[in-house]
């Protein structure tokens, strides 16, 4: 099953990590998304992330779930509440027998978490803050 945490702690990339490793997954690949200082020309101070926990952890197994039914693992840690520059925001770890379905899998996921997972981004900058925290060219 896979493993799917909303916590206000530090995430821990190694733990996080090792709870992919068995014998049948020959690759496993990793995504962490951190907190950035630059935002195009807005200098950010630091990101608060909200969500409606129940509602997300569901959305996030169903990203998981063809994923482990084609026999693979997913590990997703994402951050809640305030975080600073360099902050680990989120993980997302996909282990399978062969790299090119982890890497599928992992870019699939974080793609599809940021439009339909219930976690928002509040960005404080040096201007002000803003939702979302994207802009036209990222």
């Amino acid at each position: 099953m896979a493993f799917i945490r909303l916590q206000y702690e530090p995430i821990d990339v190694l733990a996080c990590y090792q709870k992919m490793k068995a014998p049948a997954f020959g690759g496993i690949v990793t995504f962490c998304g951190t907190v950035r200082e630059w935002t195009g020309e807005l200098q950010t101070t630091f990101i608060e992330y909200t969500a409606y926990e129940e509602m997300a952890v569901k959305e996030l197994r169903k990203l998981a779930a063809p994923i482990e039914a084609a026999g693979g693992k997913v590990v997703i840690v994402h951050r809640l509440g305030p975080l600073e520059i360099e902050d680990e925001a989120v993980f997302i770890g996909v282990a399978t027998a062969h790299r090119q379905e982890a890497f599928e899998g992992c870019r699939q996921i974080i793609d599809q978490l940021k439009e339909a997972v219930p976690i928002w981004k509040k960005e404080i900058n040096t201007t002000g803050e803003r939702w979302g925290g994207e802009l036209a060219h990222d």
